[in-house]
């Protein structure tokens, strides 16, 4: 029976937390860089100003999908994502369809409490672009 596909990603992990471990104790210089791979609807989310990524927040957490759906309108605005490839249109519709998901599913629950995890993403976002931290984290 082969290893599955998540056993080897820990075991892989494991491996880089012990190479880390031993670069830090010997002067090896080992650097471990682990980077997010982000779906299309996370990546559409907009790097917005910190006040208004906090009411979109303020917005999600009280009606499910309007913070989404005014940020959707930031990038239209200007606002950069993490889909630099992406026409402005398709992201404002990206962003858009995760608000209308939001909206449709709030019904059981699901929605609000994506909407609440996606306004705090909104903050974090906003608070990389305030600190001048770079787009691929």
């Amino acid at each position: 029976m082969e290893p599955s596909h998540k056993d080897a990603e820990t075991a892989a992990a494991a491996a880089a937390v012990a190479v880390a471990e031993r670069g830090a104790s010997s002067s090896s210089g080992v650097v471990v860089q682990v980077r997010e791979k982000k779906g299309p609807l996370r990546a559409a989310i907009p790097y917005m100003p910190f006040p208004v990524a906090v009411i979109c927040l303020f917005l999600n957490t009280f009606v499910p999908g309007l913070g989404t759906f005014v940020s959707a309108f930031t990038v239209l605005c200007g606002a950069r994502t993490d889909l630099p490839d992406r026409h402005v249109c398709c992201v404002f519709w990206l962003n858009i369809a995760a608000a209308l998901i939001q909206i449709l599913t709030a019904i059981v629950m699901v929605g609000w409490i994506m909407s609440i995890f996606w306004g705090m993403d909104m903050v974090i976002l906003a608070s990389y672009k305030e600190q001048g931290i770079p787009q691929q984290l």
